[in-house]
């Protein structure tokens, strides 16, 4: 299970992105945001790497791992755009033949991204949603 935040914002510069090599999808100002943001958190974040669906890092805090994606595409008028931000957290297989160290609802990173999302006025319609 992954938990889902959503919102839209105006605040990303896409321009200034890296390209994504794989697919021509934007991601990388969300993450490197969330990584300033982190900064002084017991959690430590890698640097955005590209992926098919978007952009992805690894953040490790807590006792736990987790991969944070970051997807926007420019579906309203420019330059506001509509982001996703995904939060899976990383479970061994014996964790998973044992139901255990699941993504749980009150999840403290996901909590805690949410408040650095919710915290920013400049960002609209946020959500906060789990994927089945």
């Amino acid at each position: 299970m992954a938990q889902l935040i959503s919102f839209s914002t105006r605040t990303f510069d896409v321009s200034k992105e890296t390209p994504n090599p794989v697919n021509p999808i934007f991601g990388e100002g969300v993450l490197n945001w969330i990584r300033e943001r982190l900064t002084g958190t017991p959690y430590k974040a890698s640097k955005p790497e590209a992926e098919d669906w978007g952009w992805y890092i690894t953040v490790v805090g807590n006792g736990a791992t987790y991969m944070v994606g970051a997807s926007g595409q420019p579906e309203r008028p420019a330059p506001d755009m509509d982001w996703i931000i995904q939060v899976h957290k990383h479970r061994s297989l014996a964790d998973k033949l044992a139901r255990r160290n699941k993504m749980t609802s009150d999840d403290p990173l996901v909590a805690l991204l949410g408040g650095f999302v919710r915290g920013e006025q400049s960002f609209r319609d946020v959500s906060i949603e789990k994927d089945a």
